[in-house]
Parts: structure tokens; C-alpha cells; sequence
């Protein structure tokens, strides 16, 4: 009896995904009360990013708040992953997207330093090569980051990378077919609900939708899911990746038939 009793006035704890529902729901006081709570998480963030302590005062700092306020209003279970797992790849990506940018400003203000012509040009080149080389090395990082992430995104699914090299279909056309079910799934706002909500695929109102046997989407779940959870988020690198080998296997299956 007493632990009915107890068990009564007993509060169910928000989870910070039913405060983002909030939130997104219209409450802004809860909004900014959550942006000040995880100030040290945004600058840990941004740090890791820029390689050095960030301060609130520094604009990287600005960009980080502003990019884990576009990850609450953003946010949605489809994304697959918890909401700072999410906002650690936003801001992190905005934070790039920042340096990139800066660092083509500097590019100008270097080569138009020098009035001989000369120089200017010399300056200029050298300057660009710099850039184009710190580019590189910011898209591998970008690149990385959303690696990270997917990787966690699977794992909430129970996956790993062994686990999709071991059961990536063998063929192209295999592997196309399943891409397909993957888009037909993710279309679905119902389907797509499902898989994020269970973590499996909708089998039964999945095969009434496309032209795969039961069979053949249950041997390729692991890959049709791994290639729709790539195709329901915020991913760049991953998703031109993916349209790129889709064009390669289709020009594949081409010259073989």
C-alpha cells in the first residue's frame, strides 16, 4: 500500500529531448534557461574545434550558441541520435563553416597588402595555396565529425561499421535495389516514423510498396536502414557519398546488361 502511495506522488523526470518538444512548442524561457545551462558543453564544443580555450567573449563562442539554437528548434527524433550528440555536429560544423570563412578574408586582406604588382601577384598565389590547403584540412575535419556522429546514430540502432562491411549486398544491382527501398522508406513519413521511433524496419508495409521480395529486405535490413538513417539526416559528406556511388552503379549495371 505505502509503495502505491509513493509511487503516486512520484514525478516523471523530463528528459532534455521532451524539453526541446517544449520548447519548439513555443516556450522561450525554457529556451534560454536550457542555452545558459549548457554554455560549458557549447564552449567544450567549440574548443575542440579551434584547438584552444574558447571564451564567451570570443566570436567562435557567438557562432557555438547560435548554432546549439538552430540544433533545439532543429531537432526531431528523425535525426536518430540524442539532441547533443545533434547540436555537438551543428555547432561544430558552423564553427567551420565560420573559420572557412575568415580564412578567405585573410586571403584578401594578405595579397592586397603590397601596391607593386608584382608582389601582389606573388602574394596572392601564395596566400591562396595556404587557404585552399587549411580548406582541405577543414573539410577533413568536418568530414570526421559527422563520422562520429553517424556512428553514434548507428549504434542507437544496435549497428557498426564491421557490421555494415560484413553485410553490404555483394552486388551493384543488390546494392541499388536496397538504396531504393531506402529512399521509398524515408519518403514515408509514416515508415520513416517507425524506424526511428522501434529501430527496425516496417516490414510488412514496406514490401507492400516496393518491388522486393520480403526475403531479399530482410537479408539487406542492416544496409537498407544504415542507408536511410544517411538519407533522413543533416548529412553532407556522407549523402554525396552516397549519390556518388549510386551514379557509379547505375553506369555499372548499364554497360553489363
Amino acid at each position: 500500500m505505502l509503495s502505491l502511495l509513493f509511487k503516486i506522488g512520484k514525478r516523471r523526470t523530463k528528459s532534455l529531448e521532451d524539453e526541446v518538444l517544449e520548447i519548439q512548442a513555443g516556450n522561450f524561457q525554457l529556451q534560454n534557461q536550457l542555452i545558459n545551462k549548457y554554455k560549458p558543453f557549447i564552449a567544450k564544443a567549440v574548443s575542440s574545434v579551434c584547438k584552444r580555450y574558447i571564451n564567451e567573449t570570443d566570436d567562435e563562442f557567438s557562432i557555438g550558441l547560435i548554432a546549439f539554437n538552430e540544433a533545439i528548434e532543429k531537432y526531431s527524433k528523425d535525426k536518430g541520435s540524442s539532441l547533443l550528440s545533434f547540436a555537438e555536429l551543428i555547432i561544430k560544423r558552423r564553427v567551420i563553416d565560420y573559420i572557412r570563412k575568415e580564412s578567405k578574408n585573410l586571403t584578401v586582406t594578405m595579397s592586397e597588402q603590397d601596391v607593386d604588382q608584382d608582389d601582389y601577384a606573388s602574394n596572392k598565389i601564395e596566400a591562396t595555396l595556404s587557404v585552399e590547403e587549411f580548406q582541405k584540412q577543414i573539410d577533413q575535419e568536418q568530414r570526421k565529425e559527422e563520422i562520429l556522429f553517424y556512428q553514434t546514430v548507428l549504434k542507437d540502432f544496435g549497428l557498426t561499421f564491421s557490421d555494415l562491411l560484413e553485410c553490404s549486398p555483394k552486388h551493384a544491382d543488390a546494392r541499388q535495389n536496397a538504396i531504393e527501398v531506402a529512399h521509398t522508406l524515408v519518403q514515408n513519413q509514416e515508415l520513416k516514423k517507425h524506424l526511428f521511433e522501434k529501430k527496425m524496419l516496417p516490414m510488412k508495409h514496406l514490401e507492400g510498396l516496393v518491388d522486393v521480395s520480403r526475403k531479399t529486405i530482410e537479408r539487406n535490413r542492416k544496409y537498407i536502414i544504415a542507408v536511410s538513417i544517411i538519407l533522413s539526416g543533416d548529412y553532407i559528406y556522407l549523402k554525396d557519398y552516397l549519390k556518388g556511388a549510386v551514379l557509379s552503379e547505375k553506369r555499372d549495371c548499364a554497360r553489363s546488361s
